[in-house]
């Protein structure tokens, strides 16, 4: 498959993600314990101000294992999101958005407003620990149609 397929088949799949959690009727919090949200709010609250901060060991701890595993290393892993999620960090204002559970996956999307008001959505996939503790195990950065005003 060409690289312009694949990129098309990647944008479906995400539009169908985010399709999905917009049209959600019930709310995500009856499908986990409000503990369970504020504390997955917290970590990806957390991860973006060490990430806009460049606080590399603090980002990288809200990180799942898998995720550190396949980065090594706090200055690698901000290098990556400075590389490949640069609206984490330059996004003039961020708001959390309802969290949902799509297929068995927990989503908590982050709206970001750009500097110049246009508006992505990061959705975080969380991933609940041994211990009981939420930590980020991917992020993708999704466009919108809307516009801050």
């Amino acid at each position: 498959m060409s690289a312009t397929g694949v990129a098309a088949r990647a944008l479906a799949a995400l539009g169908a993600l985010v399709a999905a959690l917009a049209i959600a009727q019930t709310p995500a919090t009856e499908q986990l314990p409000p503990a369970d949200w504020l504390a997955i709010r917290s970590v990806v609250e957390d991860q973006r101000a060490a990430l806009v901060t460049g606080d590399a060991r603090r980002a990288f701890a809200y990180a799942s294992p898998g995720l550190r595993q396949r980065f090594g290393d706090a200055p690698t892993f901000l290098t990556m999101v400075r590389q490949s999620y640069s609206p984490l960090l330059e996004a003039r204002d961020a708001h959390l958005l309802e969290g949902a559970v799509v297929d068995g996956r927990v989503i908590q999307p982050l709206q970001l407003v750009m500097p110049d008001d246009t508006v992505v959505v990061a959705l975080y996939t969380m991933e609940r620990q041994r211990g009981g503790a939420w930590r980020v195990a991917a992020c993708m950065i999704a466009p919108s149609t809307l516009r801050a005003t």
